[in-house]
């Protein structure tokens, strides 16, 4: 049973500190010696920064890994009628301001993440010196004939507020995790399971998610505007893709995605979340690339 195994060992403890970022409380993950080299972690949607803990533990290099929570996930407790990107890309410039306000900076993004980083990189070039975009590919694109009905459907939403499933335990949220990744290791899947979740009195797990974050986006998702910004980018770029991920197949294929100076490389036997089914060469592919780079 999933309830009887040993807990994950992390092999590279973690610090935690909070730092106020443009009104909000942000928690921040760390680990590694402060003077080792600086890298950036950025979570996907309904992540934390903590899960990274499994690549962290697979690097063979020392680096300094700085993974904030965003806002209204995780410990970065946050209440909002609305979850904007622009708001994620100034949080994003804030925390790089407080780390490295001098020097330009290696970056990782997995999946929302990804994504931020990608306009970051091309709105701030000179801010970013190499970027790893793990499934960050952008969203299915929209037209403008889309408006009205995206409008109607935002104001109608908000009558009644969303909410995350509820679980009975702990070990039923670790459930949940394993059958989205497979491969997870029992021991791992708890790990997630304490990350994302938080014990309520009557012993029931609730996400650390602001449910606003499932609300419908009022503006319109423009591809055009994110491949602008895609070109933009002066630092190199790996795209790290899952062979069973379906990300980069709807993205219309890596090879289509417009980012200058980049390399791609595909994860054998991964889905979407690959920090939890491949960490080992996730880590690998990582470490290569900014050896190269850097």
């Amino acid at each position: 049973m999933m309830n009887e195994i040993a807990p994950y060992e992390a092999r590279t403890p973690i610090r935690r500190k909070v730092l106020a970022i443009r009104g909000i409380d942000y928690s921040i993950c760390e680990w590694g010696d402060e003077d080792a080299p600086l890298l950036i972690y950025l979570h996907g949607w309904a992540d934390t920064g903590s899960t990274f803990q499994f690549v962290i533990d697979e690097l063979k290099e020392d680096w300094h890994v700085i993974a904030p929570d965003w806002r209204g996930f995780g410990r970065t407790t946050h209440a909002a009628e609305g979850y904007w990107f622009p708001d994620y890309i100034a949080d994003l410039h804030e925390l790089l301001e407080h780390f490295s306000p001098d020097a330009a900076v290696p970056i990782i993004g997995h999946s929302m993440g990804g994504n931020i980083a990608s306009l970051y990189a091309g709105a701030m070039p000179e801010r970013i010196n190499a970027f790893v975009n793990i499934e960050g590919f952008g969203l299915s694109d929209s037209s403008p004939s889309d408006a009205p009905a995206r409008y109607r459907q935002w104001l109608e939403s908000g009558r009644k507020r969303p909410v995350f499933t509820h679980y009975s335990s702990y070990t039923s949220l670790a459930v949940r995790v394993a059958k989205r990744s497979p491969s997870i290791s029992p021991a791992m899947a708890e790990f997630v399971a304490r990350e994302w979740g938080s014990e309520r009195d009557d012993g029931s797990v609730h996400l650390r998610a602001d449910a606003a974050h499932k609300l419908p986006n009022p503006v319109l998702y423009r591809l055009a505007e994110a491949e602008a910004c895609w070109r933009a980018i002066s630092a190199p770029v790996l795209l790290v893709h899952g062979e069973l991920s379906p990300f980069a197949e709807q993205a219309g294929g890596i090879a289509e995605l417009e980012f200058p100076n980049s390399s791609s490389i595909e994860i054998a036997a991964s889905g979407h979340m690959l920090h939890f089914e491949a960490p080992q060469q996730l880590a690998a592919a990582i470490e290569a690339f900014l050896r190269k780079t850097l």
